[in-house]
């Protein structure tokens, strides 16, 4: 799926950037249904005073699982090029990891931390990837996605808990901004660090995340005393399932049978 200059860039710097991936019409399904997951957060973060650690009505509202409820969302983890990407990047065997909307509300109060996405759950093997995927344009003024060059290579950082999410190394100075247009990708190592500034502009920034791991991840909880704890296997069969097996795509189930 790739060329032999995307995989060069992405195994040097971490990231690359996919254009044009989703067509319209894949996007309008797409956004519906990131559009109706958001709407349930917001109920519940009503009710919570509105604030859940990264998420919040004045920063940006987290939708995950929508697998469990959109075969819009279903057919988006397993895009071909998102599928063929896996293959290029991870090898024969990949399953999808976690997915979720995010909706950067209209100025916003806070930023997203320099973060790893291995330093929020530790995930063996660490190197899974993420899809970032641009619902509307991304760019400096609405929080675009920003990444350190390079910074994968020294695995996984320590993080630390703050208020509004884990936060690790990172510098702007060093980093490159990615803005995107609707239906672009973003793909960065699960050991990139990156984050993105606040919605500075009247209008929501949407984008949809999909990350995918080994078939054979497993996730390390940490104990009481912060320690790793015992080994996890990834593979709920209703959101984890299978979208490579022996380096041949896996048919995605839908919810609805038509």
């Amino acid at each position: 799926m790739l060329t032999v200059e995307q995989a060069e860039q992405f195994r040097s710097d971490g990231y690359i950037v996919l254009r044009g991936v989703f067509s319209p019409e894949e996007l309008a399904e797409l956004v519906e249904a990131c559009d109706d997951g958001v709407s349930v957060v917001t109920d519940l973060l009503e009710q919570m005073g509105g604030r859940l650690g990264v998420a919040g009505l004045d920063t940006q509202v987290v939708a995950p699982h929508l697998v469990l409820r959109s075969d819009a969302a279903r057919r988006a983890c397993a895009h071909p090029t998102l599928v063929g990407v896996c293959r290029d990047l991870m090898g024969d065997d990949v399953r999808l990891y976690w997915e979720q909307a995010v909706h950067k509300v209209p100025h916003g109060s806070e930023p997203v931390l320099w973060h790893q996405d291995n330093g929020y759950t530790f995930v063996e093997p660490q190197d899974y990837l993420t899809c970032w995927i641009s619902l509307t344009e991304a760019t400096s003024d609405n929080g675009c996605v920003w990444v350190v060059p390079g910074a994968q290579r020294d695995g996984t950082l320590v993080h630390d808990d703050t208020p509004i999410g884990f936060e690790c190394w990172g510098d702007f100075d060093a980093a490159v901004e990615v803005p995107t247009a609707p239906g672009d990708v973003v793909v960065f190592s699960s050991l990139s660090p990156h984050a993105t500034r606040i919605n500075t502009t009247d209008d929501v920034r949407k984008a949809y995340i999909v990350q995918y791991c080994h078939g054979d991840a497993v996730a390390r909880f940490p104990g009481p005393a912060g320690e790793p704890g015992d080994p996890v296997p990834q593979d709920d069969p209703d959101r984890q399932f299978e979208v490579l097996r022996d380096g041949c795509p896996v048919p995605i189930p839908l919810l609805s049978r038509s």
